[in-house]
């Protein structure tokens, strides 16, 4: 089936437009680099990994319950429509919910392998070009696992939320190299992975989880690339300079908040929109999961020097400025843990499985 035959709802020209600016840049200088991005660059190398053949695609989804999440993550949980709802419309709901997030999940990867090649293209330093290299491709992967996932198990996607749309949008048109950096590397890619740890330590389902284990693994590496170069560059800006993407910062995070709400699924269930925004705004979760997500932000916009008083003010206003202390090195080596620990108990499982095989033949033999 074509993929746009699958969108809940029209998601407009297939194809989207951003104007470019910006120089492309070369560099001829070949010496080694900076020891600790080809560190990086070295990890990006031996950590590629194929989707086919790391994710086991065999385990069955449940599309009416395809994360086994608590129905309370829901919005509408608790509310006079959820009273309402059978058990058949309830899993409708969740299908919806889930389409609904992982097609924000694809569309973001998407959004990331366009903004690392535009780092290969405007970064003016080979090291970084090399490491951004890796990236494309891991996000290329990201985007393929998040694609299938949603046309073979859940059957459903959903258009890019406008909010993201517009941080893309701002990203990718700003001609200054770092931009993409700032727009993707901390903003989206920071979200994006307390979003996707909180979704993988609550499901209860072995394949979103693997999906969300290992896309997360490589996302680590992503996050400490963009704290790399930044915080090496923004020591030589003036105020006036970080002032201006402390502001592109503050705004990017307010847009990324207003996206988390998911008002487009209770829309398409006829919830007025007045309504569905006040459902969601007096979520509890939703207020737990806005704090989560911004765990992994605002301790690398601390790091890379963005900590201006109009900044700090604007995380007090989001509820999120205590995330400054957070220990984002420790988040990011469990990240890395919990993949290889999956790994391995898959292996032994595997291996566990062969063997019992293996010595069922051998008595079959010796029967017959």
């Amino acid at each position: 089936m074509p993929t746009r035959d699958l969108y809940v709802q029209d998601p407009g020209d297939p194809v989207w437009k951003v104007p470019a600016s910006g120089a492309a840049r070369f560099s001829w200088d070949y010496d080694d680099g900076r020891e600790r991005l080809l560190a990086l660059y070295q990890k990006g190398k031996d950590k590629q990994w194929d989707a086919n053949l790391r994710i086991d695609w065999g385990l069955e989804v449940d599309p009416q319950d395809p994360l086994g999440t608590p129905d309370e993550s829901m919005s509408l949980y608790g509310t006079k429509y959820w009273d309402k709802m059978t058990e058949k419309d309830r899993g409708d709901l969740r299908r919806h919910y889930t389409s609904w997030q992982f097609s924000q999940f694809l569309h973001g990867e998407q959004g990331a392998m366009v903004c690392a090649a535009r780092i290969v293209e405007s970064v003016p330093d080979l090291d970084a070009k090399f490491y951004s290299a890796t990236q494309t491709m891991d996000e290329a992967r990201h985007a393929e696992i998040y694609s299938r996932f949603l046309q073979e198990k859940i059957g459903m996607l959903y258009p890019v939320n406008d909010n993201l749309q517009a941080l893309l949008s701002d990203t990718l048109k700003d001609s200054r190299w770092d931009m993409p950096y700032l727009g993707m590397q901390v903003l989206i890619e920071g979200l994006a992975l307390a979003a996707f740890g909180m979704i993988r330590d609550t499901t209860t389902k072995p394949l979103p989880q693997q999906i969300l284990a290992y896309v997360m693994q490589d996302e680590a590496r992503h996050v400490a690339f963009g704290r790399m170069a930044l915080r090496d560059y923004y020591k030589q800006l003036t105020d006036a300079e970080l002032r201006e993407r402390e502001e592109f910062v503050i705004e990017g995070c307010y847009l990324m908040r207003d996206r988390l709400r998911g008002l487009e699924v209770l829309e398409n269930f006829g919830i007025p929109h007045d309504e569905a925004a006040e459902f969601t705004e007096n979520s509890e979760f939703l207020h737990l999961f806005r704090k989560l997500l911004f765990s992994r932000i605002v301790p690398c916009v601390k790091d890379i020097g963005l900590w201006g008083e109009r900044l700090q003010r604007a995380y007090v206003d989001m509820g999120v400025f205590e995330m400054g202390d957070s220990n984002l090195d420790l988040l990011m080596a469990q990240d890395e843990e919990l993949a290889e620990k999956l790994d391995a108990e898959r292996f032994v499982a595997e291996e566990e499985a062969r063997t019992a095989e293996v010595a069922a033949a051998i008595e079959q033999g010796a029967e017959d």
